[in-house]
């Protein structure tokens, strides 16, 4: 497992060519965030973590198969992984991140496209949503006189 390496891996530098190539800039494996996400949007507020299938549990995918030996261990690894994948979210949602997670199987060439372009739109809209204008509220305004009541002023004198 020492020649497992976590960063730069092939789906992660999919995602991140993509991104960059169409404008969306990023950091990678922020380290004040919990849990290093790969990719971190400061602007969109938005990190996103491209995980391999085997590795983090993914459910019901042709690429999550526990290892015939030692059986045990690798159920009791992959669990630790899923448990902790949803605590570092539920952290990051606490802080107002919204997180994304993009896997290894949705990166392949026959569905790789349409993967990233919903990436692009999700990140748009998050963008949008997160930028409407709520600050500005008109204040409540005073009950209007009616007509009869205004004063009628030329100049300086009241008639």
């Amino acid at each position: 497992m020492a020649a497992i390496h976590g960063k730069d891996t092939k789906p992660e530098m999919v995602v991140r060519r993509y991104l960059w190539g169409h404008g969306f800039r990023y950091r990678l494996n922020h380290r004040r965030l919990p849990g290093k996400p790969d990719i971190v949007m400061r602007k969109y507020r938005t990190c996103i973590f491209v995980n391999g299938c085997f590795w983090h549990g993914h459910e019901d995918c042709r690429y999550y198969t526990i290892p015939k030996t030692n059986t045990e261990f690798w159920t009791n690894k992959v669990r630790r992984n899923k448990e902790r994948d949803v605590k570092v979210q539920h952290e990051l949602a606490s802080m107002g991140w919204h997180c994304i997670t993009v896997w290894e199987c949705e990166l392949k060439p026959k569905v790789r496209e349409k993967t990233l372009t919903s990436l692009a739109y999700t990140l748009n809209k998050i963008f949008l949503q997160d930028r409407t204008v709520k600050r500005y509220e008109t204040p409540e305004e005073e009950p209007m006189m009616a007509a009869e009541d205004v004063p009628k002023t030329y100049g300086n004198k009241q008639t």
